[in-house]
């Protein structure tokens, strides 16, 4: 049975993002350097997990770990790895730019937005290093991309449920908002009870030591986490 919340979970292997989907999961984030926040994956990873994987895929966009201030040829970099998510087939780009006051680059993440239609584009938790949430929310808005990943501002989602669901409420219809980070089977009641959001966001490295490394207890889990969410409808 579909639940009517939506489970992305986050992978950095062809096999785990095969283990994912059959967890349950409904959609891939894929990237390399996950211990790292995550990097953009190889050409040659996008294609691999294209032809084995049948979920949609959304692919990071991120030239490097460290901050989210880039340079010129980094962001021009950023416009090639948007290229090859097209040419292999991904479904989404995730991304996140900021200025060098921490503030959304509203303006050259609005060129990559541009740039990866009809691919939607999430706003990931470079987000979360914005000082005002509420304000930075509105520019997220107006770069063009649809969804944004959220802690909430804190290491994890679950140290700022009331802020994830004043987020929620804010965005309303006109931005989907996910929580991620830290989510797993065992807490994701409470975070939908006091976010209401519809989608959620894990990569499960708080439950399973390696999740690459270990991709029966991976599996499990996600199917786990995929389980609770059935549980609400």
């Amino acid at each position: 049975m579909q639940s009517r919340f939506l489970l992305e979970i986050s992978v950095e292997s062809v096999d785990a993002a095969m283990a994912a989907e059959r967890g349950g999961a409904q959609r891939i984030e894929f990237c390399s350097n996950a211990r790292e926040g995550g990097t953009t994956p190889s050409r040659e990873l996008m294609k691999a997990v294209r032809e084995r994987v049948n979920l949609p895929i959304f692919s990071m966009v991120r030239p490097r770990a460290g901050n989210f201030v880039y340079t010129v040829k980094e962001f021009e970099a950023m416009r090639r790895e948007i290229e090859a998510a097209k040419e292999f087939r991904m479904d989404g780009v995730v991304l996140g730019l900021l200025d060098a006051d921490g503030a959304v680059d509203i303006a050259r993440t609005k060129q990559l937005v541009e740039l990866a239609r009809p691919l939607p584009i999430t706003f990931h938790r470079a987000f979360d290093e914005c000082v005002d949430l509420r304000a930075s929310l509105e520019d997220v808005l107006k770069t063009g991309a649809t969804r944004l990943l959220t802690s909430g501002g804190k290491r994890t989602a679950p140290e700022a449920l009331d802020a994830l669901g004043e987020l929620v409420r804010i965005a309303g219809e006109r931005l989907i908002v996910m929580p991620g980070s830290g989510l797993h089977a065992g807490n994701i009641r409470e975070a939908v009870a006091k976010t209401a959001a519809r989608e959620y966001h894990g990569g499960l490295s708080s439950v399973v030591a390696k999740p690459a490394d270990n991709l029966a207890c991976f599996e499990e889990e996600v199917s786990k986490f995929a389980a609770a969410l059935r549980d609400f409808d």
